[in-house]
Parts: structure tokens; C-alpha cells; sequence
């Protein structure tokens, strides 16, 4: 999971390092959780952003896709931006897409602050990622949690299974919280620093203090804050503020998870339920000094998250030969789950390695039983394992490369099969 401010900045070249790519420490990472505020949303850059997607979640893609992952889903609220990411091959396990978004400036009407969320179903247990911007400055810690408490009651979902934030089995909050730290004069905060006698500023950085008094924080854990107060940096230096108006250097910038309580009523024959135990551990929790451009740094956090089960079966199976060396060969059988909802608008896709987002195919075939369908050349039959699709000549790309296919359904708007990386 990673949060960072970016102060409406241009984005760096590289962001290998704060995603910890090529570390040997994450290469086997399944998800990536990418929390932004202050993306630059000034009406003529939000134009530009409409016709195509924004810089940073362009920059993201990039990074991400030669690492195979994807783009599983996105939300934006003004400069408040979420994108989640996975590994190809999760895909048809992450289930039940939805996102949402809360307005909390001006009294609800203004989005420069507030919370977007993407909530799925990953591997049969129901995840929520929030990204939060809260209110500044050090006397408004009060109004900071009653803006969380209004984005935890506004924000539902459709479906019995987690309609409420705090509904899912687990949650990562994070953001720009911007939790100061009390009462310590800016010579002592720095001093510390300095000192890394980072403790002395625990006690006193209002977060801190919230989780023992406000019930609406109750259950949520965060790591030791081993690294530096993000804010505030004078931009391009590691230096704090050295403006006329000094302010005095704060965490933040957090991250912060929450396990669902277990139900506490008793099953059938007087049993406990047995839906096992959720684990999560913190493996790192860090600031990336490296990155200037912004008056924040970004901060990162690895979780190994030990799911008590889990769905081994994809909604759809699909089966293709190893290569296709012509064009008869590009057929493409596949069998869905009892329980699938199929649409009529599902499709097949096409993808070259590498692939950056569910819409980013070479070709597509609609995935429907019958005799072809308007929109697309190709023959659909059935078969005694299941369905069986062919795509046409002029849908094949004229060059070599691995490519996967994948089975996008329309009604979970989501991929819910992919095959593994094969010839053509």
C-alpha cells in the first residue's frame, strides 16, 4: 500500500524504488494499493485528464505492467485518486468490484477532501481500500474525525456480503490523515529528528493519541513510525520548511489496517462459526526520502495477509493450445462455474504480455452460445466440456508474441479467466 500527496506536481521519471520493484523483497507482491491527493485538478488539466487518463495512473501502468500487473480498478475525486493493481493471474479471483466516494469540503460540496474506495472480493474474503485527504492544520483534529466518520457512514455497497466500510473482513485506511504533532515547539520536533529520538514525538502526534479516545478508530493498528515526519519539505530538497511560515514537521501521511471483529454468536449446535482466522503482518513501513517533488514524501507498507481460505476456482476456465501457428488454430474453448452469471455482453480478449488494464486487448470475441453475434466475426457452438469460440483472420495480430486470453464479464465488470501466457 502506498499513500503520497504529491502537491499537484508533475510526476517523477521513475517510481521503481517506491513500489519496491526489483528488490528480491516483493517480487511475489499480489496487490498494490496506490493512494494519491492533490493530483493537479485545475479545470484545463481535468479537461486534459477526461479525454485521456491522468499522468500518475499512466506513470503506474507503465511501471506495473512489465511486472504483470494490472489494473484492477480506479476511482477519482478531484485530486483524491485510488488505483489498485494485481497480478494477472489473480484476476478471476477478485471479485465484486465496486467503488464509492465522499465529498467533505465545504460542507460535502467540494471533493478536494474526503475518501474514495475500491472494495472487491479477493479469493472469497471481502477487502476495502480507503484513501482519505482530511482536513489541515493542527486545531483540527476534531473536525478530522468527524469527516472519517461521515465518509465510514456515507460510503455502501451494493450486496449482502460487506454494505459498509467496516462491514468487510478487512480494511486499509490510508492517506493524507494530516494528524499533527501536539503541544512540542518546532526546535524540540526537530531536535528529535535530528536526534532520532523519534519516540519523544509519538506521544504527542494526535493519530496516536485518537486510537485510545475515539471509539470510531477502535480496531485499527498501525506499525511503529520508525521513519521521519513526511511533512512538510521545502519541494526539491530534504530540508522542512524554511518558508516564513515554518511549519512544524508532522506524520502525516499513514497507513493503517483494521480486521473485522469475529462474530461472536455461536453456530449451528452451539459451534463458533468456522470461518478461521484472518492474519495480517506488517513486513515494512517506510518513507522514501528520494522523492522531491512534492512537499510530502510518499510512505509504502508490505502486509503478508493469511487468509483462512480460499476460492481455488475461477468463475470460468479457459483452455487454448500452447501456440497458434494458423489462423484454424485460434480456438478457444472454455466452461463457466455452476452459480456464474453470464451476460450476453461477456467477451474474450485478446491480450499481448504485458497488458496494462481489462480493456487493453489486441482483439476480442463476444462470448456468446448461438450463431455469431453483429459486432465481431467469429462461430460459437457448444461443445460437450463447454463453449467453444474462434477468432477470425483479421482479428489475429500480424506479428509474433505471447499473449493471454481472458473472459471479461459484463455483469461483475471484471475478468473472470485467463489462460496462462501462450504463442502466437
Amino acid at each position: 500500500v502506498v499513500t503520497w500527496n504529491v502537491g499537484t506536481a508533475m510526476p517523477p521519471n521513475d517510481v521503481t524504488s517506491l513500489l519496491h520493484l526489483n528488490t528480491g523483497e516483493t517480487n511475489d507482491a499480489d496487490v498494490i494499493a496506490i493512494g494519491l491527493q492533490e493530483v493537479n485538478s485545475k479545470i484545463n488539466k481535468r479537461l486534459k485528464d477526461a479525454l485521456f487518463t491522468d499522468q500518475w495512473s499512466e506513470l503506474f501502468m507503465d511501471v506495473l505492467s512489465p511486472f504483470h500487473f494490472i489494473l484492477v480498478s480506479t476511482v477519482r475525486m478531484q485530486g483524491v485518486i485510488l488505483l489498485v493493481f494485481a497480478k494477472y493471474y489473480h484476476l478471476p479471483f477478485l471479485q465484486d468490484i465496486q467503488t464509492d466516494c465522499t465529498r467533505t469540503g465545504l460542507g460535502g460540496y467540494w471533493g478536494n477532501k474526503g475518501g474514495v474506495s475500491v472494495r472487491l472480493s479477493i479469493f472469497g474474503h471481502m477487502v476495502c481500500f480507503l484513501n482519505c485527504h482530511l482536513p489541515a492544520h493542527l486545531e483540527k483534529a476534531e473536525q478530522r474525525k468527524e469527516d472519517f466518520a461521515t465518509i465510514l457512514h456515507m460510503q455502501q455497497f451494493e450486496g449482502h456480503a460487506a454494505s459498509g466500510i467496516l462491514d468487510h473482513d478487512l480494511v486499509f485506511w490510508f492517506g493524507d490523515l494530516n494528524f499533527r504533532i501536539e503541544s512540542l515547539d518546532i526546535r524540540f520536533v526537530k531536535y528529535a529528528i535530528d536526534s532520532n529520538i523519534l519516540s519523544q514525538l509519538w506521544e504527542k502526534d494526535q493519530l496516536n493519541i485518537a486510537k485510545s479516545t475515539w471509539p470510531v478508530l477502535s480496531g485499527f493498528q498501525e506499525g511503529p513510525l520508525n521513519f521521519p515526519p513526511t511533512f512538510k519539505f521545502d519541494v526539491g530538497t530534504n530540508k522542512y520548511d524554511s518558508s516564513a511560515k515554518k511549519r512544524k514537521p508532522a506524520w502525516t501521511d499513514r497507513i493503517l489496517w483494521k480486521i473485522k471483529s469475529p462474530s461472536v454468536g455461536l453456530g449451528v449446535g452451539g459451534r463458533r462459526p468456522s470461518r478461521g482466522i484472518l492474519s495480517v503482518s506488517q513486513l515494512c513501513y517506510c518513507s522514501h526520502m528520494e522523492y522531491t517533488v512534492s512537499d510530502h514524501k510518499p510512505v509504502a507498507a508490505i502486509f503478508a495477509v493469511q487468509f483462512a481460505s480460499k476460492a481455488d476456482k475461477p468463475p470460468v476456465e479457459i483452455y487454448v493450445a500452447d501456440e497458434w501457428s494458423r489462423p484454424e488454430q485460434a480456438v478457444v474453448r472454455y466452461k463457466m462455474a455452476a452459480g456464474f452469471h453470464r451476460s450476453s455482453w461477456d467477451w474474450i480478449g485478446l491480450y499481448r504480455v504485458g497488458f496494462r488494464h481489462p480493456k487493453d486487448y489486441v482483439s476480442y470475441v463476444w462470448a456468446r452460445s448461438g450463431r455469431g453475434h453483429p459486432c465481431a466475426q467469429f462461430w460459437c457452438l457448444s461443445v460437450v466440456s463447454g463453449l467453444q469460440v474462434m477468432f477470425s483472420e483479421e482479428a489475429l495480430p500480424k506479428g509474433k508474441g505471447e499473449y493471454i486470453l481472458g473472459y471479461y464479464s459484463n455483469t461483475s465488470s471484471s475478468i473472470a479467466g485467463v489462460t496462462e501466457p501462450f504463442q502466437v
